[in-house]
């Protein structure tokens, strides 16, 4: 029998969470200034958790952190969205041999006096031979001069970011994962992109014109290496937005199923079950390191997670009723429908996970 270690308190996580509900229309709408986010959720002391604590975290695992961003979901998925953006990047820091780089950024980091966003949603189409990487490094005299750009990042705080990108030499040298941020000459972000929910994530665009960094600079000297080790943790912490939302919607649907839509409660709770199911197998492939050796299984957990979000929202319309459509009655219903309208596009989408699988299944098969 597989030994789990003991999960933080769930309610050292979800306490103080409301002011993610109070502002969650605001923040999916873009009402409000969406550079509060990281500091609101540094306070929370949210990013320390998973984190060692001789490091500055919480202590805990990777599993509590996507717990956390799971709670923050319920919420806000634009909050959760920016969570998960921090959080991996910070991730990153943890796993990465320069320890030097650690040092610089992670109190920051940590304590929400800085963003970081991670750019390696283009790293990780390259290693499925989706695209090709967009930022070029030429080696210059004390490290590397990039050129480049990267179409969507999110956390891009418009007070301060540091962001995380793969690089392609252009000597031939393996791709690497570097971090470079707004401070440099040449870094360029766009005006926010102009999303249909989500909008106070701070999620633009970043044009990368001759930005010279150096070795102390570098993430890891090898993406290949780095970004199949890091997956699992990039991939799993970002489950927690799918299943803070499909709870979320789980939750109304029962409160509102009871009278005269009870017929509904017995598909709730199959449903319901079936979502603890699903986190029970993300729990435990973490803990195995299972997912390192077989991502395929990650995928499919991903695919079944945004499925199960599609019909979570359908119980609870169902259970809401014409009321679905007051935005005077529920807010909250039409925000979770616009947001989880994200879950299948979000990098890897879900197209993009069948295609692996199908690669792999055909590569088992020959």
């Amino acid at each position: 029998m597989t030994s789990f270690p003991t999960p933080l308190a769930t309610d050292s996580i979800t306490s103080g969470l409301g002011w993610f509900s109070d502002h969650a229309e605001a923040l999916n709408a873009g009402t409000t200034d969406g550079d509060s986010l990281v500091p609101q959720l540094g306070r929370q002391a949210l990013f320390r958790i998973g984190v060692p604590q001789a490091l500055g975290g919480a202590g805990g695992t990777t599993f509590d952190a996507l717990e956390a961003i799971a709670a923050v979901a319920e919420r806000s998925l634009t909050a959760a969205f920016v969570f998960w953006g921090q959080r991996t990047f910070i991730e990153y820091l943890l796993q990465s041999p320069n320890a030097g780089l650690r040092e610089r950024w992670l109190p920051a980091l940590l304590a929400g006096e800085f963003a970081g966003a991670t750019g390696l949603s283009n790293a990780m189409k390259f290693l499925s031979g989706i695209e090709s990487i967009q930022i070029a490094a030429t080696p210059h005299e004390r490290g590397w001069r990039l050129n480049g750009h990267l179409p969507w990042v999110t956390n891009l705080r418009k007070a301060g970011f540091v962001v995380a990108a793969a690089v392609a030499p252009d000597n031939g040298a393996a791709p690497a994962v570097v971090a470079f941020t707004d401070r440099l000459p040449g870094v360029r972000r766009s005006a926010d992109l102009d999303l249909v929910a989500l909008r106070a994530s701070n999620t633009a665009a970043i044009a990368i014109d001759a930005v010279e960094i150096g070795p102390e600079d570098v993430i890891h000297p090898d993406a290949r290496t780095f970004c199949p080790h890091v997956r699992p943790a990039f991939l799993s912490l970002q489950l927690g937005m799918s299943i803070g939302l499909a709870r979320a919607a789980l939750q109304t649907a029962r409160t509102l199923g009871k009278g005269a839509h009870d017929v509904l409660l017995p598909r709730a709770e199959t449903v319901a079950n079936e979502l603890g199911s699903v986190v029970g197998s993300v729990r435990e492939g973490l803990a195995t390191e299972r997912f390192r050796s077989d991502p395929a299984a990650l995928f499919r957990i991903r695919i079944r997670l945004a499925e199960i979000v599609q019909v979570a929202l359908g119980l609870e319309l169902d259970a809401t009723g014409g009321r679905a459509y007051l935005l005077d009655h529920n807010r909250d219903f039409a925000r979770r429908w616009l947001e989880a309208a994200f879950v299948p596009v979000i990098t890897p989408s879900l197209t993009q996970l069948q295609g692996e699988l199908a690669k792999h299944a055909g590569t088992c098969a020959a």
